[in-house]
């Protein structure tokens, strides 16, 4: 059984190996990866251990006091958090040799090919379709919307209608997606921020050949659910020190701006600084939970909080600092290739933190979700259920 102290020994070795300073960026992160100290948790000859999750904590620490090179983790996200243990769970052995060093390097970044003009918050409802052909490859044609990264991306994990004879969410199939074959086009989608960071993909024709299936045919929806319970840990769950993240650039300027200071606002200050630690305190015990398996609808409750807390934050914000909270650095339309939430001025945050309650699940969705699996409550009634989908109305 792994323990801290040979993760300790083998992360020592590591950097003896390897030393920081001497050694490019991306040969470091390979020999980490090859180590098994990329995910200690993963299998042996995955970048990891079998090692508990907790455990990666130790790893972390030592390589940072070392100042050894990350992996980019805002650049990756979708990779990270997302793709990675989808593909560690259904993906084949050769899907998982040739997909998951890439991607925890930062190689190949990944998108996600899920919601659709007419299938957001229900997204069993897209109608993205793909085809067997006669050899046996899928061909896909459709349209995605609000692609995070997908002008950066050589991947996507991708759902599409492979059964419109079937009930919705029965009748999809989920896919690795090549964003570099022919019948993919990017375009931009420009934001209130003035960036585009979120992009519409069209498919047409895309050829997609069957060792790309993550999963059985028609089993796509149990596949994405995988996805989206880790994409909404990823969001509302990441791990932060006390008063970081937003809460923590708040509480900078309340420092720095006595002039500003009021009763009302110190009142407000105080109450959203104790419910960004309850909600950093519940994501530890998340990260604890998840150390015995998959996670569960309780990442869902996570982003929730999150969503809103970064909301109240960033109003709070531009309303303490009055007119300097109205000034915005730059309109000039971008594709960055992350979200920034902390390194930029009180107006980006604002302006950018209204999509929270959208990405990743609707809170109206996961409040749902909250109320029906956490809590047991009777579920809302869905006459679609057992509706083929090409009988839905549309």
């Amino acid at each position: 059984m792994t323990d801290a102290a040979d993760l300790r020994g083998r992360t020592a070795d590591l950097l003896a190996a390897h030393p920081p300073a001497t050694t490019e960026r991306l040969a470091f992160l390979r020999a980490r990866f090859d180590a098994g100290l990329a995910w200690v948790h993963f299998p042996e000859g995955l970048g990891g251990l079998d090692a508990p999750r907790s455990l990666q904590a130790v790893v972390d620490a030592e390589l940072e006091a070392a100042g050894a090179p990350g992996n980019d983790p805002g650049r990756i996200g979708i990779g990270l958090g997302m793709a990675a243990p989808t593909i560690l769970r259904y993906g084949t052995d050769e899907q998982k040799q040739r997909l998951l060093r890439p991607l925890w390097t930062g190689e190949e970044v990944w998108c996600q090919l899920f919601s659709e003009p007419g299938a957001g918050s229900d997204l069993a409802a897209l109608a993205t379709r793909a085809v067997r052909d006669d050899g046996g490859d899928w061909i896909v044609d459709g349209q995605k919307v609000w692609t995070s990264s997908a002008h950066l991306a050589r991947w996507a994990i991708l759902i599409a209608r492979t059964d419109p004879g079937l009930p919705k969410h029965r009748g999809i199939s989920y896919f690795v997606c090549d964003m570099t074959d022919p019948g993919v086009e990017v375009r931009p989608l420009r934001q209130i921020t003035g960036e585009a960071e979120f992009n519409e993909v069209f498919l047409t024709g895309v050829r997609i050949p069957d060792t790309q299936r993550l999963g059985e045919v028609g089993e796509g929806w149990k596949v994405a659910r995988t996805t989206l319970m880790n994409e909404r840990v990823a969001i509302g769950g990441a791990r932060i020190p006390r008063e970081g993240g937003m809460i923590g650039v708040a509480a900078a300027d309340w420092r720095a701006r006595p002039e500003l200071r009021t009763h009302d606002l110190h009142q407000r200050l105080l109450k959203l600084w104790v419910e960004a630690e309850v909600a950093r305190l519940t994501g530890e015990r998340l990260r604890q939970q998840l150390t015995k398996g998959q996670p569960g609808p309780e990442g869902s409750g996570m982003k929730l909080a999150f969503a809103r807390l970064a909301q109240e934050i960033s109003g709070w914000e531009v309303e303490f600092l009055a007119e300097d909270g109205l000034t915005y650095d730059d309109w000039t339309m971008r594709r960055p290739d992350g979200v920034d939430f902390t390194g930029r001025e009180a107006g980006y945050r604002y302006l950018r933190a209204k999509g929270n309650s959208i990405e990743g699940g609707t809170s109206e969705v996961l409040l749902n979700i909250v109320a029906e699996r956490v809590l047991g409550l009777p579920p809302e009634p869905r006459t679609d259920k057992d509706v083929a989908w090409k009988d839905l109305p549309r």
